[in-house]
Formats: structure tokens, C-alpha cells, sequence
């Protein structure tokens, strides 16, 4: 990937490579402090806009791991975001319930996916949308499969004034302490996830009882652990004996499968994502741990049951964004399962699906505004309008760009039960998220400025 040149790539997207937008649009050029800006009708050039949507085809940025511990989840995701680019230009009937103005692309204008592998690496996805922008002027950025590249990516898209829509990011810190004016988060998060799947094992299980919990070393893991270890112990009693750290990428988990072999945990609530949660998982049933112990997943992880195989997730209580089952309850989830398992030939995981809601939900935003220009998309989505989507009506929280969405509860099924050889969780509740979310500037959240 290109390295950052010194400035003057960022003063170059900010001023107008060429006028040309004519009539009412024209475009003008004034010089303040020696620097030249472009206005494009009364609005000044801000980062790639408006040579990002001049074209006749604006480009989005991905930056996705398509290697390393999250690859299976990043092609998922990156599935979704195709699919649904495929939708926005095509004027599919699914798209257009989401977002009406559409109109075989966006205002006028087609729109393409760039991506490139991240490895979740923070540096390498920066690295990867600095390239799209350099080459493409991208007007949207998106990706993460990590919480620490999301927040690098905030920061990013804060400093460079392009949209960025996180992509799967569990991280309270995300549109929490770390929240930017220009970033979006659309899935839930550690604290909505302990707060639906709480009430379910306190329910279940009881009061008093001992967990260990397995988490991944950064933001992501830390945030999730917090999260379920306060609401258990504060509700219920329940006591954290044991909180077992691992570095991203772990193969051998014997160390910590150990210590919480010998430390009287009833629960193992592992909270490891991706190959970690796999592999981890396996390993915890090799060491004996597993049934012996109660496996609880706050944070479900795509794909974990069919990597693991339902043996292990039978009966475990998992908490999720979404499940393709849910199509028998809500329409527009009927269509997104029928489109998707047609193009990629197996049912969506919650990584697709939170893509093509993003996506979805971000078309809507710039047809609505009737605008690519940054300041007036995030205007629209601050007006915090409702928005029918595959899991009903959602809305975002102007004061932290929080989508307001529900979490989906669902336990693992033995096989036996499976309908079909994707058919591995039931889904026991879903729950509306307002009451799952800390109030707005509870996580430390300040959006910046607009400009």
C-alpha cells in the first residue's frame, strides 16, 4: 500500500481539481491564508468532496480482514456490502423499501465497492483507505471486523472528513469515549449485549453462581467483558473468578483453559471472537471443561457454530445481531435471506447482514439529503428518522450515532433438532434496544465539529 506523502495529498483533496459542475452548481475558487478552496455552489471542499462524486460513479472503501484470526467473518461482511451495492444500482425491491429515492444507483450516479484485506490490523486498514483515497477519492469508507480498527478508523475519518460506517465493531468504546462526527456504528455492542442476555441466564441459572470469562486482549474484549461481569454481579450475585486474557491470534489456549479448570467456575462465558472463539471453544471441550461447565457466548460469532460443530453450541445462550430464521417474522429479512442465499449460496450470517443494513441505511441518508457533501448526510442521519429494516424499525442517536436496532437472543441447537445443515440456533427473544443502551454521553461520548 502507498505510504501517506507528506501534506500534500490532504491539501490536494481538498481543493477542486477542475470546475465543471456548471449552472447552478458552479463551481468557485478563493484563496484564504494561501491556501486555495473550492465551493461548489455555497458549501466549501471537504475531504474528497466534491471530485469524489464529480463522475458519473462515486466509490466506497472497504478495508476488511480477508486474512488472519477474522477472515471467515470479513468475507461475510464483504458478501453483504457487495450485495448490497449490487441492490443500490439495480433498484431491487428489497433496497428500495429501505431507501425509495434510490434510483439504479445514487443521485444519479452509480456506485462501486473497492476492498482490500485489512489482516484487523489497524495500520494495514488505514493504509488500505488512504491508497482508495489517493486513487478513487472514495466518499465512504467502511470495514472493521476489529473494535481497534474501527476506532482507528474513526479517528481516520475524523481527521480526513470522509463518512466511515463502522462494520463489525463490539467495542463500548466505539460510539463511546472514541465516537467521532464522522463515523456510524449500526450493530450492537458489550453493553447491549449484557444487557439482553443477562436477564436470560440470571433466568435461567439463577443468583450467586461463578463464571470465568476468556477475552480477548483490546478494545473489543475488555469493554464485553465489563459489560457482562457488571450487569451479572450487580443483578444477580454472580462472581468473576477468574478473567482469562489472551492475546489476538492465540492457538494454544492450554494456559488459560488451565486456570479455569482449577478455578471453580460454573460458567465459561468466553467472549473470544472469530478463529480465537474456535478454537478456544474446541479446546475448552478437549480439556473437559466443556459440558462439564455451562458455555455462555455474549457476543455471538459467525460461523461459531458451524466451525465448532453443534455438539458444542448445543444449548448455549448466545447473544447476536441477527439470525436467518428471523425471516419468518419480518418481511424485508425474507427478502435479504432469499437474495443472498441465491448470489453466495448458503444463508447470511449477522456480519453480512449488518453490511447491507449499513449500506442500506447510508443510501437512504444521501437520497434523502439529496447530497453527497459529508456535513449534509450526517445531518440527515442526526435527524434520527425511523427506518424499516431486516430486523424492524430502527433509528440512530444523533448525539452519538448509535443505530438504536434490537439483540437477538438465541440458544444453540443439538443436532438432532437442526431443520436443515444451517440450522443451528433458535432464536428465543429479541429485544428492543432502547432499553439495552447507556444514556448518549454515558461512555464519554463528544462528536466533533462538522467541518
Amino acid at each position: 500500500m502507498e505510504d501517506r506523502n507528506d501534506g500534500r495529498d490532504a491539501m490536494g483533496r481538498r481543493s477542486l481539481l477542475k470546475a465543471g459542475l456548471g449552472g447552478a452548481g458552479a463551481t468557485m475558487l478563493a484563496t484564504f491564508g494561501g491556501v486555495r478552496w473550492a465551493y461548489a455552489a455555497d458549501k466549501p471542499a471537504i475531504g474528497t468532496w466534491p471530485a469524489g462524486s464529480q463522475g458519473d460513479t462515486v466509490y466506497i472503501g472497504a478495508a476488511v480482514p480477508l486474512t488472519g484470526t477474522y477472515a471467515v467473518q470479513g468475507e461475510d461482511e464483504r458478501k453483504g456490502m457487495e450485495l448490497a451495492v449490487e441492490h443500490i444500482n439495480t433498484n431491487h425491491e428489497l433496497m428500495k423499501k429501505i431507501a425509495p429515492k434510490v434510483n439504479n444507483g445514487l443521485l444519479g450516479k452509480k456506485v462501486k465497492l473497492l476492498s482490500a484485506d485489512s489482516a484487523a490490523k489497524p495500520n494495514q486498514a488505514l493504509q488500505v483507505e488512504q491508497t482508495f483515497i489517493n486513487q478513487n477519492k472514495i466518499i465512504m469508507m467502511t470495514g472493521s471486523t476489529s473494535s481497534a480498527v474501527a476506532v482507528a478508523m474513526n479517528k481516520f475519518a475524523d481527521r480526513e472528513k470522509i463518512l466511515y460506517l463502522a462494520g463489525i465493531s463490539g467495542s463500548n468504546d466505539t460510539t463511546g469515549k472514541d465516537c467521532v462526527r464522522y463515523g456510524f456504528r449500526q450493530n450492537f455492542y458489550g453493553e447491549t449485549a449484557a444487557n439482553a442476555i443477562g436477564p436470560v441466564l440470571v433466568k435461567q441459572f439463577g443468583k450467586n453462581r461463578k463464571a470465568a470469562f476468556m477475552t480477548p486482549d483490546y478494545t473489543y474484549g475488555h469493554t464485553v467483558t465489563k459489560s457482562v461481569s457488571e450487569y451479572l454481579a450487580k443483578n444477580a450475585g454472580w462472581t468473576m473468578v477468574t478473567n482469562q486474557v489472551s492475546p489476538l491470534g492465540t492457538q494454544d489456549f492450554s494456559q488459560y483453559l488451565t486456570n479455569i479448570a482449577n478455578s471453580g467456575a460454573e460458567f465459561l462465558i468466553n467472549v473470544n471472537w472469530g478463529r480465537d472463539a474456535v478454537l478456544s471453544c474446541q479446546q475448552a471441550k478437549q480439556f473437559g471443561l466443556l459440558p462439564k461447565m455451562t458455555l455462555v457466548i455474549p457476543y455471538q460469532i459467525p460461523f461459531l457454530a458451524k466451525e465448532v460443530g453443534p455438539d458444542i453450541t448445543a444449548g448455549v445462550f448466545a447473544a447476536t445481531d441477527f439470525w436467518w430464521t428471523m425471516e419468518d417474522k419480518y418481511p424485508l429479512a425474507k427478502l435479504f435471506v432469499e437474495s443472498f442465499h441465491k448470489k453466495y449460496g448458503y444463508r447470511p450470517e449477522w456480519g453480512a447482514e449488518n453490511s447491507y443494513s449499513s449500506f442500506s441505511q447510508w443510501a437512504r441518508m444521501v437520497t434523502e439529503a439529496g447530497s453527497f457533501y459529508p456535513p449534509d448526510v450526517i445531518r440527515q442521519y442526526e435527524k434520527g428518522e425511523t427506518i424499516p429494516s431486516v430486523v424492524g424499525d430502527v433509528h440512530y442517536r444523533p448525539q452519538d450515532h448509535q443505530c438504536v436496532r434490537p439483540v437477538v437472543i438465541v440458544r444453540g441447537k443439538a443436532k438432532k433438532d437442526m431443520k436443515n445443515d444451517e440450522d443451528y440456533w433458535e432464536v428465543l427473544e429479541v429485544v428492543p434496544g432502547e432499553k439495552l443502551m447507556q444514556a448518549p454521553d454515558a461512555f464519554g461520548c463528544k462528536l466533533g465539529d462538522y467541518t
